[in-house]
Parts: C-alpha cells; structure tokens; sequence
C-alpha cells in the first residue's frame, strides 16, 4: 500500500508540470540567451583570431617599457594655454612695448597666438627678459647627469626673417 501511495505521488508530481505552459519561461531564457551572443561575438572580434592575453601576475610583453618612469609630467596630457607650451616649441612673433614694460607675442606649434610677460611660466621652463629683439627663456634642464638645471635659450623676434 505505500508503494501505490509513492507512485501516486510521484505520478502526481509528474504531472504537475504539464499543465504550465512551456512558451512562458521559455521566453525569459531566450531573451537571457540574446544578449550574451553579440557580447561574446564582440570579444571574438576585437581579438584577432580569438587570441586574448592573460597576464596572470606578468608584464604584458605587448606593452612598450620606453615612457612608464616616475614623471607624472610625461604620463598626462597638457594644460591648456601658456602653461602647457614647451619652449622648444614656441616662436616669437613679435614685441608689444606696453606701459609696465615689453610684453612678447608668441605662437605656439598649432599656429595659436599668445601673450607672455616676463616671469610667465611655460611647461618646461619660463619668460626671463623681454627685450625690443626678442625673449629669453630660462629652461629647466630634467637631466639627472647634467649638473646645470636650468639654461637661457634666447630667441629673437626676426631670427627666420634675416635667412631668406
């Protein structure tokens, strides 16, 4: 008697799925299942091949060594305007003569138009003199072996005019 009893149960049990409908939770999966395929297509895609690199603990090799110092100058991008112009990079353009003194026009590598006084700081360096020829710059010097840390390098306002 209880062996038809268990039966009974378990026939009983078995049919209690039945009458659910099967396309209800079917649905959720399947909207589940969707999602994942284009993500994982994705990652196939960006790795060539479905080469992917796991470092575990390791130096990516693909990574390049030159550039990953101490100097957190180098590892961010520039300021905006005077302050982040490098003084190899800029050319005087001329001499304004103002009422505290000479101020220098000068342009930077992307052909923009600036205004320095003397003391103004640049990225690397600073406006030491302003003079009717042209401007001093006092330049830091980022060399650890040299023993000078800063050097003047004076660029005149008709420098490029006078070769042609």
């Amino acid at each position: 008697m209880l062996t038809i009893l268990l039966l009974a149960l378990s026939a009983a049990g078995a049919q209690a799925p039945a009458p659910a409908p099967p396309s209800a939770p079917a649905a959720p999966a399947a909207a589940a299942a969707a999602p994942a395929k284009p993500a994982e297509k994705a990652d196939t895609a960006a790795t060539p091949g479905g080469y992917s690199y796991d470092p575990q603990g390791r130096r990516d090799p693909f990574v390049s060594l030159v550039g990953r110092g101490a100097d957190p100058k180098q590892g961010g991008g520039r300021v905006a305007g005077v302050p982040g112009l490098l003084v190899n990079e800029v050319t005087v353009k001329g001499i304004i003569r103002g009422r505290s003194g000479f101020l220098a026009m000068i342009q930077a590598a992307d052909n923009k138009t600036y205004i320095v006084r003397s003391g103004d700081r640049l990225a690397d360096g600073a406006v030491k003199t302003i003079n009717q020829d042209g401007v001093v710059f006092s330049q830091d010097v980022h060399d650890p072996l040299s023993l000078v840390k800063q050097r003047e390098i004076p660029k005149r306002v008709r420098a490029a005019e006078g070769r042609g």
